[in-house]
This record gives structure tokens, C-alpha cells and sequence, in this order.
């Protein structure tokens, strides 16, 4: 029994290695002729428009941006966190975002780990209550969409008009810079927020929640549901984001910046804020525009037919077009308030 173990142990070791190794054959000229292409496309720049210097990002910067985010989506892969679909474009957001800046990344990192691990828990419990329940989460690329859309968008601006850099919050001193790094905090703590009040209250609440337009009573499951417990997660979660980007900060960014910035804790706070914001918005748009009834096997579904007990909201949107719209709201809105309060601080 024991050798068997061993023998075991061994197979998966050689897995590994394996995987490193393709991981790594795969990103090193990747990055390599994606640098080559920055520094063919610097020179015509700086020759055609008479710039100075060519914008060229460096070979390690282009390594990191290529092998971190494949080695994310395999794993994700191998762990039914992704399906084909979303590994491939979960690719492109990572290399954009790890690009752009690593405080992208690390908040792009922290969403990813923690959500598909508030995915896993209470399968069977979610098994039980939802229709559309599908183990481990399997995010395909409409999903990844929905929910890094807005943030790849926000990271190539930053990319084209501020460079692949890591700055501290400064509205006063890099407006642009600020607004569109906090525009990518509040993306990514809005859907984790609203990812883990989904996941983790759904499991852990002792008592069916209230439905956010109403006030009333629903089934646990129901879109637009909200409870205390919930809410302290999807606050939690944003927290965490907040976190990873201020450790992110602190790490990458130039001492001399971020000596001569503002503080930068509350960057912390502002994810917090932008998860209980998201989440609230995601569930005043699912009691509206999202359609929820039981089904006749106690079961909640975003359709309707003769069998199904109409619960709450109108079939207008789907839960992917409630994510997107979410995360447009809060990569605009984070932006706007932290420029009214980060004076305070």
C-alpha cells in the first residue's frame, strides 16, 4: 500500500514538471516576440511622430505579463474554475491587466483564488436550491467577460496614456493615473463582493433572505436576495481586494512616489465600500430585471413557464448582463468617490 502511495506521488510530481516545463516553453517566446513586436512599433513611433525615446516595456515585465496569467488559467483549468472558453480569454485579461501594472494583477489574483473558492463551498447545498448550479464554478468566457470586461478596459487606458508602471492613489499630483487604478479596485471588489455574498450567504445564512426591492421573505437563491450575513461577505470581500491592492502598492511602487503621496490605506476601505456598493447593485437590478420562481422541485430558475412560481422580477436580464452592468457602474463610480473623499484622509 505504501508503494503504491509512492508510486502515486511520483506520477503527480512528474505532472508537474512537466507543466512547468510547457508553461514555461510557451510564455518565454511569447513574451520574447511580443517584446520584439513593443520595440519594432517604439522605433516607428519615435521616428515617425520624433519622440525622443522609444516606450518600450521591458523583457521581464513581458515575461511576468505571459507566464503568470497561463499558469493562472491552467490552473484554473485543472481545477473546473474555467472552461476552455474562459482560460483562453481569462489569458488575455491577465496578460493585459499584469501588463498594465501588478497592482492589476494582485487584484486580479485575489479575485480569481477567493471567488472560485467561495464557488466550491456548500456545493451540495447549492446543488440542492439552484437549477443552473455547476461544480466548481466552470467560469466560461461570458463570464469572464461580464466580469473583467470593464477592468480590462480601464487597464489598457492606463496602459496607452499613463504606461506599465504601479503609482500610489494621487488625485492631486496623476489624476488620470488614480482614477483609472481606482476604477480597477472598484471592478474587481464589486465582483468579488457580490461573489462571495452569493456563495458564502447563500451556505452559511440561518434563515431565508429579504428581497431588497420588497422587503419580503424569499427562497435562499432567489436574485435580488439579500441578509446580514451576506452583506458582511460581500463587504469582507471587497476588503480583501482592497488588501492585496495596497500590499501591491507598497511592494512595486516607487518609494520615492509613495513618500511624497497621500495615504494609501485607504485604498482598503474603498474595497470594502466598493463591495457592499456592488453587491447592492447587483441585487437591486436582479429584483428588478432578473426573473426568479421555484420550480417544481424546489429548485430557483430564471425562467418561466407553466410549472414555475413566479418569485421576484421580470425576465429582462440575465445574471452575466447584471454582473457586466454592475462592474461598469462601480469602475465608474469608485473613481468619483474616492476623488471627493481621499482629501478627508
Amino acid at each position: 500500500m505504501k508503494q503504491d502511495d509512492e508510486d502515486v506521488h511520483k506520477a503527480y510530481y512528474k505532472n508537474d514538471h512537466i507543466l512547468s516545463v510547457l508553461l514555461c516553453a510557451i510564455s518565454i517566446p511569447l513574451s520574447m516576440s511580443m517584446w520584439i513586436l513593443n520595440i519594432i512599433y517604439s522605433k516607428f513611433l519615435r521616428d515617425s511622430e520624433g519622440h525622443d525615446e522609444p516606450v518600450v516595456i521591458s523583457p521581464a515585465r513581458w515575461m511576468a505579463s505571459c507566464f503568470i496569467p497561463l499558469a493562472m488559467t491552467v490552473y484554473g483549468y485543472k481545477r473546473k474554475s474555467l472552461n476552455c472558453s474562459g482560460a483562453f480569454l481569462g489569458f488575455g485579461v491577465g496578460l493585459v491587466l499584469t501588463l498594465s501594472s501588478y497592482c492589476f494583477l494582485a487584484a486580479l489574483f485575489t479575485f480569481f483564488i477567493t471567488s472560485s473558492r467561495a464557488t466550491k463551498v456548500g456545493f451540495r447545498i447549492k446543488k440542492k436550491i439552484e437549477e443552473e448550479f455547476k461544480e466548481g464554478g466552470q467560469r466560461n468566457w461570458i463570464q469572464v467577460l461580464c466580469n473583467g470586461g470593464m477592468a480590462t478596459q480601464l487597464g489598457l487606458l492606463y496602459l496607452l496614456d499613463v504606461g506599465a508602471s504601479e503609482r500610489p492613489i494621487d488625485f492631486i499630483k496623476d489624476y488620470r493615473a488614480s482614477w483609472l487604478s481606482v476604477g480597477v479596485l472598484g471592478v474587481f471588489a464589486c465582483s468579488n463582493g457580490d461573489t462571495w455574498a452569493s456563495e458564502l450567504g447563500t451556505v452559511y445564512a440561518n434563515s431565508e433572505p429579504f428581497l431588497v426591492t420588497s422587503w419580503k421573505r424569499v427562497p435562499k437563491g432567489t436574485n435580488g436576495g439579500v441578509s446580514l450575513i451576506g452583506t458582511f461577505f460581500s463587504t469582507l470581500g471587497g476588503l480583501i481586494i482592497g488588501l492585496s491592492y495596497y500590499l501591491a502598492i507598497f511592494y512595486f511602487s516607487e518609494k520615492a512616489l509613495w513618500a511624497n503621496s497621500p495615504p494609501q490605506w485607504p485604498v482598503i476601505v474603498f474595497g470594502g465600500l466598493a463591495g457592499f456598493l456592488g453587491s447592492m447593485i447587483d441585487s437591486l437590478m436582479g429584483a428588478t430585471f432578473q426573473y426568479s420562481g421555484l420550480d417544481k422541485n424546489g429548485k430557483i430558475v430564471s425562467h418561466s413557464s407553466l410549472t414555475v412560481k413566479h418569485i421576484s422580477g421580470r425576465n429582462i436580464l440575465d445574471n452575466h448582463s447584471v454582473n457586466l452592468i454592475s462592474t461598469v457602474i462601480m469602475g465608474i463610480l469608485m473613481p468619483t468617490i474616492c476623488k471627493c473623499m481621499w482629501p478627508l484622509f
